[in-house]
């Protein structure tokens, strides 16, 4: 069975910082790309940041240069340190992994990430 677990959210002040962890099942994690959505109120899920099983990464527009993703293979672990948070930042975090040699994604059950003063 595969299980995307996150963890790491909370309630920040904008500028501050929190660093998103997601373990995965190891039978998923070395095959897949794994990556990071979020959700707002009343808004679509919109992709954050994806990084490849060689560690290519990518990143919206909205969060490139505060958001760093990065990958621990030895611990089926993906991360998203999130730097110089803003209000609009505030949103459930997905976590999720696409396997590549069949194209199924799975998904995480969501992080709280909430920016306010």
């Amino acid at each position: 069975q595969v299980q995307l677990v996150e963890s790491g959210g909370g309630l920040v002040r904008p500028g501050g910082s929190l660093r998103l962890s997601c373990a995965a099942s190891g039978s998923i994690f070395r095959v897949s790309t794994m990556g990071w959505y979020r959700q707002a109120p009343g808004k679509q899920r919109e992709l954050v940041a994806t990084i490849t099983r060689g560690g290519t990464s990518n990143y919206d527009d909205s969060v490139k240069g505060r958001f760093t993703i990065s990958r621990d293979n030895a611990k089926n672990t993906v991360y998203l340190q999130t730097n110089t948070l803003k209000p609009e930042d505030t949103a459930v975090y997905y976590c999720y992994a696409r396997n590549v040699l069949n194209g199924i994604d799975y998904w995480g059950q969501g992080t709280q990430v909430t920016v306010s003063s």
